[in-house]
């Protein structure tokens, strides 16, 4: 009877521990799962402090006399940087609510970084410019839909204005002086414009490390290969361990070569023909392999294979290159063809190859010149329909392998945070060089924006087209332009003058008139190479008015509250 009361007793207890537990459990997961909400004005005032905070860090790196920033990493050494995105993508404030003003003016300059490469201090800046202005104007009672409406309908406007007047890119003076703008470096420049020379508009410039101090460039024409011999019994040259051939046939496949007899009745056309075979398919292996190497030991044959570049879809992709840039037929059963029914006609032509145990190029000859610019005008287009930034890099150098060869920047400097630096650097102005080429130039500094600003038949143009009754909207454009003069006035300020001063001095003065921050000039930028790309500039319009009008309309936020983790004590006997 005892015991039953004991196991009774101990029972009662278990429950009662598991009530509790449960109840603790439910409170933590309702603590959890709450939300902070602020209202209006609150709401606004928050956001706008974020921003302010990532616009404050950004902007001082503006112009040529720009200073750096200091970011700390979890390991390694600090990374020391004049770029403005990447300053920005590294801050995350303490409030939640300032910190989602932080993400959204993040987001506007990772836009510009994807779009154009460059300009994302100048949209960052402008963003926090709209916002300040038409933040006042709200609390003072405007309607901020009407705002919205107006900021994002100049915006659009002024964009299609940029495009009118910018000026097309008329020779490599052109992009040496956006490049060394952009990088604020002459040498680095220079660097980019000779690439750019050489490889021309198909061509493609990679940034790599190097071991060295200096900067260097390499070229590599032809279409490259990223994999060698299958085997080492291919080389014809033993010193430099590489197969060259010259007026080669080429068969491309996407097959796995195992057996012998499917090459059969293609090696005996070829004996009587006595050209040289050169093979990309997925992998030849076994007797096939064998069967080669014998041949090309003898001296029968003189052949070799390759395994086909990159995988999957990706895979398919190269090896299409691969067949238009020598003018062979792609042997694959998707396209009803085998190995068994290639005939000589079939197979491609090259002026050279030359296959190392690593890599392979190819140079083609000017007979397939029309399908390659066909193909290439397909890849560009299938890189804009993409937004994943690896894709695009790969269609670069799927353009680049095809038309005009690649170009290499090995960067050297003397530490890791000075080569970081410099890659970034070299980057951007890689990008406003490509952007250049695309939608032309326009006056740098500033000056483009400071222009618009002035224009009063565009102003009236841009009035004209809102809702003639609706006096919000038209302030919406009204802060639009008060934003135009930011830029010139942040270098100014950059290069420790007076920002509103050098403004005035600019204003009502000719298209391409301008402050040089770098020679503390008033000139004409457009004659002295002082260029900003007009697609930088009208990114940086238009991402800068879509978030900032977002801002404006925002009247409530909803943050995570955040969760306070336990105070661990310190055990006595740990030391």
């Amino acid at each position: 009877m005892n015991h039953l009361v004991l196991i009774a007793a101990f029972l009662a207890v278990c429950c009662t521990a598991f009530k509790r537990n449960a109840l603790h459990y439910n409170r933590r997961e309702t603590l959890l799962m709450a939300k902070k909400l602020s209202f209006r004005e609150e709401s606004r005032r928050k956001l706008v402090e974020g921003i302010n905070v990532v616009a404050n860090a950004v902007k001082i790196t503006l112009g040529p006399k720009g200073r750096n920033v200091v970011l700390e990493r979890s390991y390694g050494a600090p990374e020391i940087v004049n770029d403005g995105v990447t300053i920005a993508r590294d801050i995350v404030l303490e409030d939640p609510e300032m910190n989602v003003g932080a993400k959204l003016v993040t987001e506007v300059a990772s836009k510009s970084d994807n779009k154009a490469g460059d300009g994302t201090t100048t949209s960052t800046l402008m963003t926090q410019e709209i916002v300040n202005q038409g933040i006042r104007v709200v609390a003072a009672g405007a309607n901020p839909v009407s705002l919205r409406n107006g900021v994002i309908h100049a915006a659009s406007k002024l964009a299609a204005r940029v495009k009118e007047i910018a000026k097309p890119v008329t020779g490599n003076a052109d992009l040496l002086n956006i490049a060394t703008i952009a990088s604020n470096s002459p040498s680095m420049g220079a660097i980019i414009a000779k690439a750019y020379e050489r490889v021309g508009d198909t061509g493609s410039t990679v940034v790599e490390e190097s071991q060295t101090l200096i900067d260097e460039i390499e070229f590599t024409e032809g279409l490259s290969i990223d994999r060698g011999y299958l085997s080492p019994y291919f080389v014809k040259d033993s010193e430099r361990q590489i197969c060259e051939m010259v007026n080669p046939r080429v068969l491309v496949t996407d097959k796995k070569i195992q057996a012998v007899a499917d090459m059969i009745p293609l090696l005996e056309q070829l004996v009587k023909s006595k050209e040289p075979l050169f093979i990309v398919a997925e992998d030849v292996t076994g007797e096939a392999l064998s069967a080669l190497v014998v041949n090309k030991l003898r001296g029968v044959l003189d052949i070799v294979a390759i395994k086909a570049p990159a995988f999957g879809d990706r895979r398919k992709a190269y090896l299409q290159d691969i067949a238009i840039a020598t003018g062979a037929t792609y042997v694959a059963d998707e396209v009803g063809i085998s190995l068994e029914s290639v005939t000589l006609d079939m197979l491609g032509r090259a002026d050279r190859v030359v296959v190392g145990k690593d890599t392979s190029t190819i140079i083609t000859d000017s007979s397939t010149k029309d399908a390659l610019v066909k193909r290439i005008a397909q890849i560009r287009a299938e890189a804009e329909a993409t937004d994943n930034k690896f894709d695009k890099e790969k269609a670069t150098e799927r353009i680049a392998a095809l038309g005009g060869g690649i170009a290499r920047i090995k960067v050297g400097a003397a530490t890791e945070t000075e080569l970081k630096d410099k890659k970034l650097r070299y980057e951007d102005a890689l990008n406003s060089v490509k952007s250049a080429l695309e939608m032309g130039v326009v006056p740098g500094g500033g000056a483009c924006m400071l222009y618009m600003s002035c224009d009063a038949d565009l102003k009236a143009e841009i009035l004209a087209g809102c809702n003639q009754n609706d006096e919000d909207e038209k302030l919406g454009v009204e802060i639009m332009f008060r934003s135009l003069p930011a830029p010139m006035k942040q270098i100014a300020k950059n290069a420790g003058l007076e920002g509103e001063v050098v403004a005035d001095k600019c204003r009502n003065r000719p298209f391409g008139f301008g402050y040089n921050a770098a020679t503390d000039t008033y000139e004409d930028l457009l004659a002295t190479g002082v260029l900003d790309p007009a697609k930088v500039t009208i990114n940086a319009l238009e991402n800068a008015a879509s978030i900032a009008a977002l801002v404006l309309t925002t009247e409530v936020l909803i943050t995570e509250i955040p969760k306070e983790e336990p105070l661990v004590k310190n055990d006595p006997n740990y030391v």
